[in-house]
C-alpha cells in the first residue's frame, strides 16, 4: 500500500511541473503589465489584513463576468413583456405625433413689427427713399454718424481694391485671410488711437464678447455694470467668470463693489486673480457716458484692469472722434483694452480691439471671434483706412456732429412729455415716456455730468439693483410706436430701440432712439427735432 504513493507521484509529476511552470509563465507575463506591481501589492495586503474581504471580491468579480457574458434580450418568455403594433397602428401614431415646435409663435405685436420694417430703395444717406413713399425722409435711425456713409472718396478707394483684391478674403486672419489691407488698418487704428497695437475683428457685434472670454476664465473676478448692452451680457456669460455687478454709471458704488471683492478675497484667504471692469463709453440702452477718468482712477487704486467697449463713442466724440480718451484727454494706454466698433465709428463693418501688443497677441490664438470667422472684405478695410484720415484731416466733421446734437437737445429737453436718459454730447439720444419728473443735467463734458448716483447700495451678487425701475414694457413699447409712425407720417424716420425680449439679463426700458449725423444740415436736425415735439405732443400727451 506504501509503495503505490512513489508510484503515484511519479505519474502525476509531469502534470505538477506543467502547472508550475504556466503558473510561472503567467506570472512573469501578469508582472510585464504596467501598474501590475500595485495590484499585486494590494491585493495581498488586503487578503492579509482581511482575508473575508478577498472572498467577497472574488464573487462580485465571478458576478460581473456572468452578468456580462448573459444576452440582454432573449427569445420566447421575454416576448410577452413587448408591445406588438400592427402596421396600421403604428401608421396610425406616427400621423396623430406632432413634434415639438423649434420656436414659439409669433404673437400679434412682434407679426406687426415685422411687418412694418420700413425697406430702402437706393442706397443711403442722409435723406434716404423708403418703400412705398413718395418722398425722401430725414434719417434719424441709420448710425452714420460723421456722413462718411455715400462719401464719394470712399466710394472710389472701395471700387479701385475691389478690382484689384476681389470681393471675399476666403479664410480666417490667423490662417490664410489676413490681407495686408488689413494689417494696414490696424496700424492705422492704433496710431489714430495713440495706442501700441491693435487686433481687427470681422464682426462688430462678435468683438467684445471675444475679448473679454479671451482674458477672464473661471475663478476670475469681473466687475460690471448692470446697464451693459447684450454683446458683453454674452461675454461674461462665456467667460464663466465670478460677476459682481455695480450701479448704472455710479462710480460711488463701483468703489463700493471693488472695497468688497478685495475684502471677501482676504476673508477666505484665497489666491489672487485676474480681475477686470467691464462698463461702456456711451452706454447702447440709454446713451449715458461713463466717467471714465473716475473709473480710471478706482482701476489703478485697487489693481483691476479696464475693459472699455467705444462701440458708440468710438468715432462720435472727442475732437477728433478718437473716443472718451480725447474727449477726457486721457491716454489710451490707461486702457488696458479699448473695444471699439470700425461699423458705427468708420461706417463700414467689423471691430477691433487697442490695447498693448501682448494684448492683442493673445487675441489672435485666443480669441474665438477671430479665430474662427473670415476675414472681411479687402475693401471694407480699405474704406475704414479712408474714414480715419477723413476724421484727421477734417475734425470740423466732429464739430458739425457737435452741433446737430445741441441744436435736437435743444428742443427736445423742453419736452413735458419726454424724458431723456442720454448724456448732452451722446450721438444717440433715448427717448422714454415720462412718469416722473427728473432734474436736468449740466456740463456738457463734466465727467461729474456723465454719472448717476444711487441713493441705496445694491447686492452685487444680483444683476437686479436695489430699487429697479418699473414701466409696462407693452404700453409703452405700444405708445412709442404710435410716436414713431407719426413722425414717419411727417417725413422724419426714426425708430424705437429694439430689444430681444426675455433673453437679456434686465430688460431695458422701452424707448425711443434717435441718431443724428452731421451729414444732415442744422435745418434738417430742428425740423425732425420739431416733428418728434410734436408728435410727442398729440400722441402721448392726451394720455397724461
Amino acid at each position: 500500500m506504501e509503495s503505490s504513493y512513489p508510484a503515484a507521484a511519479r505519474t502525476l509529476e509531469p502534470v505538477f511541473a506543467f502547472m508550475s511552470s504556466s503558473l510561472a509563465q503567467l506570472e512573469t507575463t501578469f508582472y510585464k503589465i504596467p501598474g501590475s506591481h500595485v495590484a499585486a501589492r494590494y491585493v495581498k495586503s488586503s487578503h492579509q489584513n482581511d482575508p473575508g474581504r478577498t472572498v467577497v471580491e472574488v464573487l462580485i468579480f465571478v458576478f460581473l463576468i456572468f452578468t456580462i457574458l448573459q444576452q440582454r434580450t432573449r427569445a420566447g418568455d421575454d416576448e410577452r413583456h413587448f408591445i406588438k403594433y400592427s402596421d396600421e397602428e403604428i401608421d396610425e401614431s406616427v400621423d396623430d405625433w406632432t413634434p415639438e415646435p423649434l420656436g414659439a409663435p409669433l404673437d400679434d405685436v412682434e407679426t406687426a413689427d415685422l411687418a412694418a420694417v420700413p425697406v430702402i430703395v437706393g442706397p443711403i444717406g442722409p435723406k434716404p427713399r423708403l418703400l412705398n413713399s413718395s418722398k425722401p425722409v430725414i434719417n434719424m435711425v441709420s448710425y452714420n454718424f460723421t456722413g462718411l456713409a455715400g462719401n464719394e472718396l470712399i466710394r472710389d478707394r472701395a471700387i479701385e481694391t475691389l478690382r484689384k483684391y476681389g470681393l471675399g478674403s476666403c479664410g480666417p486672419p490667423g490662417f490664410y485671410g489676413t490681407i495686408d489691407v488689413h494689417m494696414e488698418l490696424e496700424r492705422n487704428l492704433a496710431d489714430f488711437l495713440g495706442t501700441e497695437s491693435v487686433i481687427l475683428y470681422s464682426q462688430s457685434f462678435s468683438t467684445i464678447p471675444s475679448v473679454i472670454s479671451a482674458f477672464a476664465k473661471r475663478h476670475d473676478i469681473i466687475v460690471a455694470d448692470r446697464g451693459v448692452n447684450f454683446a458683453i451680457q454674452k461675454g461674461l456669460q462665456i467667460s464663466r467668470s465670478t460677476i459682481r455687478w455695480f450701479d448704472h454709471n455710479d462710480p460711488r458704488s463701483l468703489e463700493d463693489v471693488l472695497i468688497a471683492v478685495e475684502k471677501e478675497r482676504k476673508k477666505r484667504r484665497a489666491p489672487l486673480t485676474r480681475r477686470f471692469i467691464v462698463t461702456e463709453g456711451i452706454f447702447e440702452k440709454d446713451g449715458s457716458m461713463a466717467d471714465l477718468p473716475r473709473i480710471i482712477e478706482l482701476k489703478n487704486k485697487y489693481k483691476f484692469r479696464l475693459i472699455l467697449d467705444e462701440s458708440i463713442s468710438f468715432g462720435t466724440v472727442g475732437r477728433t472722434g478718437r473716443g472718451l480718451t480725447e474727449l477726457y484727454n486721457v491716454p489710451a494706454s490707461e486702457v488696458d483694452m479699448l473695444v471699439g466698433s470700425v461699423a458705427n465709428g468708420l461706417n463700414s463693418a467689423g471691430g477691433f480691439c487697442a490695447g498693448a501688443r501682448a494684448v492683442t497677441e493673445h487675441q489672435r490664438i485666443n480669441g474665438t471671434s477671430f479665430v474662427f470667422s473670415a476675414a472681411g472684405p479687402a475693401l471694407l478695410a480699405v474704406a475704414a483706412s479712408e474714414g480715419i484720415n477723413i476724421l484727421c484731416n477734417t475734425p470740423s466733421l466732429l464739430s458739425t456732429l457737435r452741433g446737430n446734437i445741441a441744436a435736437v437737445r435743444a428742443i427736445l429737453d423742453r419736452v413735458d412729455v419726454l424724458d431723456i436718459p442720454s448724456h448732452p454730447a451722446s450721438p444717440i439720444i433715448h427717448l422714454h415716456v415720462r412718469t416722473t419728473p427728473t432734474p436736468t443735467t449740466n456740463g456738457l463734458l463734466d465727467p461729474s455730468s456723465a454719472a448717476t448716483i444711487s441713493t441705496g447700495k445694491s447686492n452685487p451678487l444680483s444683476v437686479h439693483p436695489r430699487e429697479p425701475p418699473t414701466f409696462d414694457i407693452a404700453r409703452e413699447e405700444r405708445l412709442l410706436q404710435e410716436l414713431v409712425d407719426e413722425c414717419l407720417a411727417q417725413g422724419v424716420w426714426i425708430t424705437r430701440a429694439k430689444r430681444l425680449r426675455g433673453q437679456e439679463l434686465v430688460e431695458a426700458r422701452p424707448s425711443v432712439r434717435l441718431a443724428v449725423s452731421a451729414a444732415l444740415s442744422r435745418k434738417d436736425c430742428e425740423r425732425a427735432a420739431q416733428v418728434v415735439r410734436a408728435a410727442a405732443g398729440k400722441v402721448l400727451g392726451r394720455r397724461r
